[in-house]
């Protein structure tokens, strides 16, 4: 066979394999014996092998063609990554749809009626997959939102995920790799038979197999996906969360069949009910339904929180829950100097995890639940959440248990421990404090809470390298991190060559930070990473923040009196001061992009992009546009101001601009306020 007649038969080979995945992975249908469609890919792979220089990523022999990783690459995710805010019940889904026609009401002028789409909220692992002219490019986690990691060859190994689109488009595309319950038993059954450990749960397996280095392992586990989100597209962007479901369904996408288009919030809770029923008949893990405004120009102008979208939730079935005994009671110090007590469980499984700790919360709580050592109690676990006692039963006492009583000095320290009270704003706290700064549990806390993710992110700095190096006396606080040499952790056990230059490489990388992230590391009591967003975004720079008063913080909504009065008093601190000296010597704080109101062509208008701009990408001019004081939308409403159009624009947005006869501008026209030339 000549080069010519090889490349016809390849693609003719790859065009039947690839339409019977297709039927298989996304449609559940086979045509073809397994066999059958082996053979096919057999000659395919015996081809490509006699003419290498016609293989392609996109072809299914790549599906499994890489070779072991030495560790994962870090990917920037185009579109930032959110989580849901959580409802657990019809009363705090009552809640949510006031709060959206509220805010609606407000940016409207009038009371809106809202439809909302409803979609199953798969317990799996959310991949971020981005298609360049139709072939997939790359797949990352989520990471912390804004960076995650490349598992591009483990995804390429799940046949449900498509390596060429129906459409040779730019996009981003977001959903959930999941295991089934039928794969997972397989699986468990693999491991029983070679004296291994058995897996807890398919999440967690979902979650390991896209984290393994070698792709192998992955595609021996048979994993699934459904994707639920088109993130940007080179093409016009359908108007509706139920049209985009479609819209990717058309792409070549696995959507979950189960979504439905919702008239309204009663819709939505007899939704939910009736899910709660039909949950356990699935083959997957469902653990709640996600629901979404259905129109996207709605979901534009409520926007998002610090942490989550404002126009979607997560409606969560009920807890599980389980009885065990507690075992004891012991106390945690946190990076606050907050005793929690937390009780010692006989291990439980509770929503398919092993569970031997709950929280306890504060004195308080263990008073009004009247709990002993030695009681048998109730737990309940509800998705991520902590898992904590509900209700203690009394009946099943012996008589051999015993009261729990809050320490007067520190586990840790030995420092005094008093009940807590912060600035004079907040009168009683319930929760008792070390009172000892110096406390070793709250420099092991302080520090691991300032290198993680949201924070400074020093990659391989976990809370028990931060206790080794607090035990050797290389860092007693923040600021000693970045005095650390390689040739300083020679004494620190486990620590080779490599290793340490490997952490100080990650503190390195950490010298530059958004001011956002910083004032989040810092772990201000009361202030979490919205709060950091808010205030840092008001003030610009830390050297404002440092002069601000407690009323100057309350200004900005969002932040309250106690909040407020808790980030005054960081500032205020004499130790803390020093602190923030040593650390603004080493460290590089990036100010926050001011959103400009005083520009007349952008301040407070609505602009929609379509079709190919030739000096930034469509991401990068959203994001000028909004620091420019506008908005950006992806549809033409009413309340649109502008269509910037570049090559290629998509016709409907185009045409219903002219319909509406809303201002059409060229790249051109607003590329000299973004000092593009």
């Amino acid at each position: 066979m000549d080069k010519i007649e090889a490349k016809k038969r390849i693609e003719k080979l790859r065009e039947v394999v690839d339409h019977h995945r297709y039927l298989y992975h996304v449609l559940d249908k086979q045509e073809l014996s397994d066999a059958a469609l082996d053979s096919l890919k057999h000659e395919l792979f015996k081809l490509e092998q006699q003419f290498p220089d016609l293989v392609t990523e996109s072809s299914p022999t790549q599906r499994i063609g890489g070779k072991p990783l030495d560790k994962f690459k870090k990917i920037t995710h185009q579109i930032r990554q959110w989580s849901f805010e959580d409802a657990f019940s019809a009363e705090e889904i009552k809640d949510f749809d006031t709060r959206i026609k509220k805010m609606l009401a407000k940016e409207l002028g009038h009371s809106p009626h809202i439809e909302y789409t409803c979609e199953l909220k798969i317990d799996g692992f959310k991949a971020i997959l981005t298609y360049e002219k139709g072939i997939l490019k790359s797949a990352a986690t989520r990471g912390d939102g804004v960076i995650g990691e490349d598992v591009t060859q483990n995804i390429k190994t799940i046949g449900s995920i498509p390596l060429k689109l129906k459409k040779d488009i730019d996009i981003v595309a977001e959903g959930e790799i999941w295991m089934g319950k039928k794969e997972f038993e397989r699986l468990n059954k693999k491991q029983q038979k070679n004296k291994e450990s058995l897996f807890a749960n398919p999440r967690n397996v979902a979650a390991g197999s896209i984290r393994q280095l070698d792709p192998k392992i992955a595609a021996s586990r048979n994993l699934n996906s459904f994707i639920y989100d088109l993130a940007s597209s080179s093409t016009s962007m359908p108007d509706s969360q139920f049209e985009e479901l479609q819209t990717l369904k058309d792409l070549g996408f696995k959507v979950n069949p189960h979504f439905k288009l919702c008239s309204d919030i009663t819709e939505v809770i007899k939704f939910w009910e009736q899910w709660q029923d039909k949950k356990d008949k699935q083959d997957y893990w469902i653990d709640g339904v996600v629901i979404k405004v259905n129109k996207i120009e709605w979901q534009e102008l409520l926007g998002y929180t610090g942490k989550a979208p404002r126009y979607a939730i997560a409606f969560k079935f009920p807890a599980e829950e389980a009885a065990t005994k507690v075992e004891d009671i012991q106390i945690q110090v946190g990076r606050t100097g907050a005793l929690t007590p937390v009780a010692h469980l006989t291990p439980v499984i509770i929503a398919g995890s092993t569970v031997s700790r709950a929280t306890l919360h504060n004195e308080d709580e263990i008073k009004r639940l009247g709990v002993l050592i030695g009681d048998t109690v109730i737990i309940r676990k509800a998705g991520d959440i902590i898992p904590e006692v509900v209700k203690v039963l009394t009946e099943a006492r012996d008589g051999n248990e015993k009261k729990f009583k809050m320490p007067s000095k520190c586990p840790i320290c030995g420092g005094l421990v008093e009940k807590g009270t912060i600035g004079e704003k907040q009168k009683e706290s319930a929760n008792h404090y070390c009172t000892n700064k110096k406390c070793f549990a709250q420099e092991v806390e302080k520090i691991s809470h300032f290198v993680s993710k949201k924070g400074m992110n020093i990659d391989g700095m976990g809370g028990k390298i931060v206790e080794q190096l607090i035990n050797e006396g290389l860092i007693s606080n923040f600021a000693d991190i970045y005095d650390m040499k390689v040739g300083d952790l020679d004494s620190v056990e486990r620590f080779a060559e490599k290793s340490a230059q490997n952490l100080i490489e990650a503190i390195n990388g950490s010298r530059k930070v958004m001011l956002s992230k910083f004032l989040f590391a810092l772990g201000i009591r009361h202030s979490g990473e919205e709060t950091s967003n808010l205030v840092s975004q008001s003030f610009g720079s830390i050297n404002k923040i440092q002069k601000a008063s407690p009323e100057d913080l309350e200004k900005i909504e969002g932040v309250g009196a106690i909040v407020a009065e808790s980030i005054y008093t960081w500032f205020k601190d004499g130790d803390n001061k020093e602190l923030l000296e040593r650390l603004l010597k080493d460290i590089k704080i990036i100010p926050p992009k001011k959103i400009k109101t005083n520009n007349s062509l952008f301040s407070n208008k609505v602009f929609v992009l379509t079709g190919t701009l030739s000096s930034m990408s469509r991401d990068e001019a959203k994001e000028k546009i909004k620091s420019l004081g506008g908005k950006v939308a992806n549809s033409v409403s009413s309340k649109t101001d502008f269509v910037v159009v570049g090559d290629n624009p998509g016709g409907s947005k185009y045409n219903k601009a002219q319909e509406l006869k809303i201002k059409i501008l060229k790249e051109e026209d607003i590329k000299k306020f973004f000092n593009i030339k």
